[in-house]
């Protein structure tokens, strides 16, 4: 029985290609999974595999605080070595983020192979960092592989969920009615900037018979304030395929995860990268998607 460790935290941009690739497998494989106390993780990684959790972050700042931060990431690979070790890991895959410092640098200590999955068109920090101590970097756009030169990399696509690749129904909780079905989406952890963006525009869309799903995250201040019948607000939803198949527009962020998703279920789309995305990666993703004709 083939053993793997999946290292996937924090948003579902790292997390649902991560899914997507273990639902691929056979029943066969045991698989287990790799991730930080209380995220994303904990409410979506099935009961099924084996959830470890340690602590990971990014190396900013100068000084004091990235010794401690340098002290921390040897303190998680040792920790994810124990793991490697004690449940017989013999291959590791995880979709970038900080979860994967830890768990390519104990990999490498074990003699462990790495495939890692770069969605970006503009690869994150770890990936140029690390990639080269895997056997494979797959990568989701062209672009993020020409930015990868030291790396055996691969242009795969982002993993989708078979979820959308399934025709799948409209949520019952959608405003009934004959009138286009406008979806607004942030990720899986909202857009308060988006959000803002799209309020103004609402009561004239809602007034001209335009049905509105607004999937507007857990931290927006203003939610709840709207009451419309055509109007429904939720903070996220585990039915996006159905939505996004039925939708008759999209406004999203550029993560690549979304964009895949998008792009499976035929869906058009106004794309709004987030600005502050780290090496505005989120700005190449949109770019790729629509020099593809997307």
């Amino acid at each position: 029985m083939p053993r793997l460790l999946i290292a996937a935290s924090g948003t579902g941009g790292h997390l649902f290609p991560a899914l997507a690739v273990a639902e691929a497998l056979p029943a066969t494989w045991s698989i287990h999974w790799l991730g930080v106390p209380d995220r994303l993780e904990r409410q979506l990684v099935p009961s099924a595999y084996p959830l470890h959790t340690i602590q990971a972050g990014g190396l900013q700042g100068r000084g004091l605080r990235k010794l401690w931060q340098l002290l921390r990431l040897l303190g998680s690979s040792v920790a994810v070595r124990q793991l490697i070790r004690r449940e017989r890991i013999q291959v590791v895959f995880s979709t970038g983020g900080y979860i994967a410092a830890p768990a390519i640098l104990a990999a490498r200590w074990c003699g462990v192979p790495v495939v890692l999955h770069e969605s970006n068109g503009v690869p994150g920090r770890v990936t140029r960092l690390l990639g080269r101590l895997c056997r494979q970097v797959a990568v989701g756009l062209p672009q993020a592989a020409e930015r990868l030169p030291h790396c055996q990399s691969r242009v795969t696509g982002t993993p989708v969920r078979q979820t959308f690749l399934l025709p799948a129904a409209l949520p019952a909780w959608v405003p009934a009615g004959t009138g286009p079905l406008l979806v607004v989406m942030g990720g899986s952890q909202g857009a308060v900037g988006l959000n803002r963006m799209v309020r103004p525009l609402l009561p004239r869309l809602l007034a001209a018979g335009v049905r509105v799903v607004h999937l507007s995250g857990s931290h927006d201040p203003d939610s709840g304030q709207l009451q419309h019948p055509a109007y429904v607000e939720r903070p996220f939803s585990e039915e996006m395929a159905g939505l996004l198949q039925h939708a008759d527009l999209v406004i999203s962020r550029a993560g690549a995860g979304s964009l895949s998703e998008l792009a499976v279920c035929g869906s058009p789309a106004i794309l709004v990268p987030f600005p502050q995305a780290a090496d505005r990666h989120q700005d190449a993703n949109a770019g790729a998607a629509a020099a593809l004709g997307a």
